[in-house]
């Protein structure tokens, strides 16, 4: 590491935002699986779409299946997971690019660590409070159902905790509200951040 000596390149992120007509930045989804992050990430990019804004979605999918398929879901591989997800987000906000990432990210402190990695002004949280018995019943993908039944270990929110945000800047709980006014509220909050006002 003491020999790594960063290379100056001419174009900046500042250039970037320029040339695509908008800010970058890191729309962070969190809350317990089944609660709808990536139902909700993904109404947000259609809408930011719309608008030509250019944007990228992280999810377990296409992060679990690559750049981190090495890695359990212990707590020491959960915290190196996020870490993974927010520096690979740090390199889309310097390219430009409007990052959505829904994740569980169960604890505050990995969360914490975003913020430091890819700056507090480039870090949106969103809190999609949703219960463990409504996310338990809609049961998307059976995890819940595989994790009582003792097939599953450290499931957030049945044998692994899940930290709850005290202070996300939006909360959208899915029980009152649904897709296309989540997507709103959002929308309402980032407008200006969009346009760097």
């Amino acid at each position: 590491m003491n020999n790594i000596v960063p290379h100056t390149y001419q174009v900046t992120k500042k250039d970037r935002n320029v040339k695509n007509g908008h800010s970058s930045f890191l729309l962070w989804f969190t809350g317990l699986s089944g609660s709808g992050k990536s139902t909700i990430a993904n109404a947000v990019e259609s809408e930011l779409l719309k608008r030509n804004i250019s944007t990228y979605t992280l999810d377990g999918d296409n992060i679990r299946k690559g750049i981190n398929k090495d890695l359990s879901f212990s707590p020491d591989d959960r915290t190196e997971n996020i870490r993974r997800i927010a520096e690979v987000s740090n390199l889309f906000i310097d390219a430009g690019i409007v990052v959505l990432a829904a994740f569980v990210s169960p604890y505050t402190k990995d969360r914490a660590r975003i913020k430091e990695i890819v700056g507090r002004n480039n870090f949106i949280e969103v809190y999609v409070n949703t219960s463990l018995e409504e996310c338990e019943q809609r049961d998307v993908k059976g995890l819940y159902k595989k994790a009582r039944q003792g097939e599953i270990k450290n499931m957030t929110g049945i044998d692994a905790p899940y930290e709850a945000p005290t202070n996300p800047d939006i909360e959208v709980k899915t029980e009152e509200l649904d897709v296309d006014a989540a997507v709103k509220k959002i929308m309402n909050l980032i407008e200006k951040i969009i346009k760097n006002e």
